[in-house]
């Protein structure tokens, strides 16, 4: 059935619609302590033939993205078209129409991808015109290549009739080229420029309706700071569906009270946390006023999610972060993707420390014009959904500012996870602690109680080369007041040889651990050598803070010289911090 969009008429209404997708989320099931399942299919299999690829011939790294791209994904060579294209990240809407929309649709009907035939419309009984109307279509996604504009400038002399219900904030024709182009399919009637156009297919749960005869072409680009990144996109997407999708999650909300305009972001947040917590991820939620710290230790990283930062802050601003292949990273910001080929923006800067796939803003969206993550990574993992069609079905809007990176085919969470769990055994692969690790936190999530968790790990071996099951472990204990092997299990881990921000992490875990059940010079030591390991740690002012008590008890007076005179220097007046804006977005 033909589906249409239309004009936001009233913006606050899409909150209501968000908060009904937060709790109707889908929840786990399954027996305690099981080998990990996934739910039926409930997405067509992803294939290289429903793609086109669309490069820039006149930025010449651009063909060798697409080339990458279409060798990878086995995209046929008649469906990777070169269009003449502006070498700016920019474009105007002539530009838009004349060089990119029109070009694409016509070489997409002259390769047979599209099926375009004349109707009668059935909307006006008086009008026999003919129409042109899409009726078939071989495709269901285009990837833009890095080098293709991303995004379409205000055109002031555009003049159109708009609702009058539409507020003067949205009266605006700026747009994502990826938004934008995702409405392309609909050619038998003229659609606005100005303002957002509501998606029917937000929140939809069978992929295949996501589906160009529909009205919908699910647009994503590789693209980034450089095209070595863009390329890299394709890679690791295809590297975690091979593997398996594995790390922690971490998720940035605000703490903002039930009244607060900007509410939703955190419901959005939460509501993406509690979809990753009981997929199985580890998963850390934040709820203070600010954001993670430039020294929190956020490793081994599948997910993040974060707002409302106007410039790249924490953990992000590190020389490295660590991604795991197939990362998805997003920060809410209103410009967070103002430019890709940078690192001045959240966008370039996830791309360029490795994330796979992400999503952001070219301009102002206003919060209700975002797109809802939490209902993007429940069709992402539970409902299995390709990158592609988690993204379009988060979209509340389109012909708006969302740009959508990453390969559209990536699908992490297509393969069952028991066989992948027999494969990684295998192969004696490292990787197998994940999966481990999945099992215990889906029936954490379910209320399998923390003693059965426990006797899980143990059964295993080879938990004893896992400083990632071993954390599990010790966190287990401490939270069933067994104190004595919570404290053992993460000064166990330190050995196993974790990662670099996962041994910051242990580090701080011990000194905490030990500084309640243990000996105060234990704690301390734990403390000096986290310190001593990284000279640059940037968050040594909270280390002192927490040593300066211990030295106290230790009667050691030269230690509490020692800290207090680092407390001092590091407290000494320092220019204000970047911290989160306002802004004028929640929409009104």
């Amino acid at each position: 059935m033909r589906r249409f969009l239309s004009v936001l008429s009233f913006i606050p209404r899409w909150a209501l619609a968000w908060v009904v997708l937060l709790v109707s989320l889908l929840r786990v099931a399954g027996a305690p302590v099981a080998a990990p399942t996934n739910a039926p299919v409930l997405a067509p299999t992803a294939r290289g033939e429903e793609v086109a690829v669309v490069y820039n011939t006149r930025v010449p790294e651009s063909q060798a993205v697409a080339e990458h791209y279409a060798r990878r994904r086995e995209v046929p060579a008649a469906q990777v078209f070169g269009l003449a294209l502006p070498t700016t990240e920019t474009i105007t809407r002539r530009e838009y129409v004349e060089q990119l929309e029109k070009p694409l649709l016509q070489k997409l009907e002259a390769a047979r991808l599209f099926t375009i035939a004349s109707a009668t419309p059935t909307n006006s009984v008086a009008s026999r015109e003919p129409i042109r109307r899409l009726v078939s279509a071989r495709i269901r996604y285009v990837v833009l290549c890095y080098g293709v504009p991303a995004r379409i400038l205000k055109d002031p002399t555009l003049v159109e009739e708009v609702p009058a219900s539409l507020p003067p904030e949205l009266r605006r024709n700026e747009a994502a080229v990826d938004a934008q182009l995702a409405v392309a399919p609909v050619i038998d009637r003229p659609l606005p420029w100005t303002g957002p156009l509501a998606s029917p297919f937000f929140g939809i749960t069978n992929a295949a309706g996501l589906h160009p005869t529909n009205g919908i072409l699910m647009v994503t680009r590789l693209d980034g700071p450089s095209a070595a990144i863009a390329r890299r996109l394709v890679d690791q997407a295809i590297e975690a569906e091979t593997n398996g999708w594995w790390g922690r999650a971490y998720f940035d909300a605000r703490g903002l009270g039930t009244n607060d305009p900007y509410r939703l972001g955190d419901d959005l947040m939460r509501g993406a946390a509690l979809v990753a917590r009981e997929y199985g991820f580890e998963t850390e939620l934040d709820e203070k006023p600010e954001t993670f710290s430039a020294g929190y230790p956020m490793s081994q990283v599948a997910l993040y999610m974060g707002w409302y930062d106007q410039v790249v802050t924490g953990p992000f601003t590190r020389p490295t972060v660590e991604f795991m292949p197939g990362a998805f990273a997003y920060h809410l910001y209103s410009w967070s993707a103002g430019t890709l080929r940078s690192t001045n923006s959240w966008v370039g800067t996830l791309l360029e420390k490795g994330a796979t796939c992400t999503m952001g803003a070219v301009d102002e969206p206003y919060l209700h014009g975002t797109p809802n993550v939490a209902a993007f990574l429940q069709r992402f993992t539970f409902g299995r959904f390709t990158f592609g069609e988690a993204a379009y079905a988060a979209q509340g809007a389109l012909s708006w500012q969302t740009t959508v990176i990453g390969d559209p085919l990536y699908r992490p969470c297509g393969s069952d996870l028991r066989t992948l769990h027999q494969q990684l055994e295998q192969r004696q692969s490292k990787l197998l602690e994940w999966s481990h690790l999945l099992v215990v936190n889906r029936n954490a999530a379910i209320g399998t109680p923390p003693r059965q968790l426990t006797a899980y790990i143990e059964s295993f071996p080879f938990y004893r080369q896992s400083a990632v099951l071993t954390e599990k472990l010790g966190d287990l204990f401490w939270e069933l007041g067994s104190m004595a092997d919570g404290a053992d299990g993460a000064e166990t881990a330190l050995k196993r040889g974790p990662s670099p921000q996962q041994r910051i992490r242990l580090l701080l875990k011990c000194g905490e651990r030990r500084s309640i059940y243990g000996r105060e010079p234990q704690a301390y030591g734990y403390y000096e050598t986290l310190l001593k390991e990284n000279p640059n740690y940037p968050d040594a002012l909270k280390v002192y803070q927490l040593m300066l008590p211990l030295a106290r008890r230790m009667n050691n007076p030269a230690e509490v010289t020692r800290c207090e005179t680092e407390i001092k220097k590091r407290t000494s007046p320092q220019p204000p911090a970047s911290g989160r804006a306002q802004g004028t977005n929640p929409g009104k």
